[in-house]
C-alpha cells in the first residue's frame, strides 16, 4: 500500500509540472490588456505604457518610428500615447497617464 500511494504521488507531481505554462502578455491583470502602440511601446486600457521589452510596432504592425523624448516639459505635454515623451530631471522617460499619474519607459 505504501508503494502505491508514492506512486500516485509521483503522478500528481507529474501532470502538476506538465502543465502548459501561461505566458505574460503586454498590459496584462489590472492595466486591462493593449489599447494600442504609441511607436515601439504598449499603450495599456488603463492609460498606461506596458513594462514589457516586446516591440508593440514590431508585433502589431503599424509606424515604427522612435518616439520623441521632450525635456524638462510640463506633463500635459505628453499624454500616453501622444507620440512624445516627458524626460524628468534624472533622464527618465515618462508620460501622463488619464488618472495623472507618470507611466514610466522601461530602460
Amino acid at each position: 500500500m505504501p508503494c502505491r500511494f508514492a506512486q500516485l504521488v509521483l503522478l500528481l507531481i507529474a501532470l502538476g509540472l506538465a502543465q502548459p505554462s501561461v505566458a505574460n502578455t503586454p498590459c496584462s491583470g489590472a492595466k486591462g490588456g493593449i489599447a494600442r502602440c504609441d511607436g515601439p511601446l504598449f499603450v495599456c486600457n488603463d492609460g498606461s505604457i506596458s513594462g514589457s521589452k516586446k516591440n508593440c510596432s514590431a508585433s502589431y504592425g503599424g509606424s515604427q518610428a522612435p518616439l520623441k523624448a521632450v525635456g524638462g516639459s510640463t506633463s500635459g505635454d505628453c499624454p500616453c500615447g501622444g507620440g512624445t515623451l516627458c524626460v524628468g530631471p534624472r533622464g527618465g522617460e515618462f508620460c501622463m497617464t488619464p488618472s495623472g499619474k507618470k507611466s514610466y519607459r522601461r530602460k
